[in-house]
Parts: C-alpha cells; structure tokens; sequence
C-alpha cells in the first residue's frame, strides 16, 4: 500500500465530503449552514490541491484542475460571507446565503468530477 496515495485519496474524498456537510440544507436557511463546516471545507480543499501538485501526469493536471476550481468557488463563497456580514452589515439573508451555497455547489461539482477521476485512475491501475 502506497501512504502517499491514501493520504492523497484521503483529502481528496475528505473536501467533498465535508463540502457535501456544508452544501445539504435548505439554501436559504443560515442556521443549516454554518460558517465552520464552511472553513473546514476550504482549509481541506487547499490542502488538497497543495497536495497535486507534484503530479506532472496528465490526469494529475485534471486532479488539479478541479481542485482549483472547488478552492475558487470555495474562496468566493467565504469572502461572500465575510462582506455581508462583516463589511456592508446586510447579515446574512436568505439572498446572501443562497448565494453562499450555490458557491460551495459549484465546489462540490468539482469536488465529485476529482473523486470520480480518482476512481477511475484507481480502477485503471495495472498490477
């Protein structure tokens, strides 16, 4: 068994589960979102994607690629956040939150096209 590759695939699964936590809920409902699942989220996907970065293969370049895409979308959402509720002082409004995990959703199909690809790399190994 190759530690490397679990704990690569560790991550991997780890972001889109822990987005998946963030993302199910009524979208406009705040208190089914919280912001830490919402951190915990974007700290794993960063993690993630610092992880694929040494891979010079080309389904590496599609891992990574994805993996971007999660942390943008994941990012844009946080500073969604951080201005409503820090900066304009709007709060957190059922628009502001729809907005909010519409994002993570976005992250979360980047999150499952990463795992779907693993698994296929995964299933395609020879031994």
């Amino acid at each position: 068994m190759n530690l490397e590759k679990v704990i690569f695939g560790f991550f991997i699964v780890l972001a889109a589960t822990l987005n998946f936590g963030f993302f199910i809920g009524d979208i406009e409902r705040p208190d089914l979102h919280h912001v830490y699942e919402l951190a915990a989220a974007l700290v794993v996907s960063l993690i993630a994607t610092a992880l694929k970065f040494g891979d010079r293969t080309q389904i590496g370049a599609i891992h990574l690629a994805t993996s971007l895409v999660a942390d943008l979308q994941l990012i844009a959402a946080a500073i969604t956040w951080a201005v409503a509720v820090h900066i304009t002082g709007e709060g957190m409004t059922p628009v502001v939150m729809s907005s909010v995990v519409s994002l993570s959703g976005g992250a979360l199909f980047a999150n499952i096209v990463s795992v779907v690809i693993l698994i296929i790399e995964t299933v395609a190994l020879r031994r």
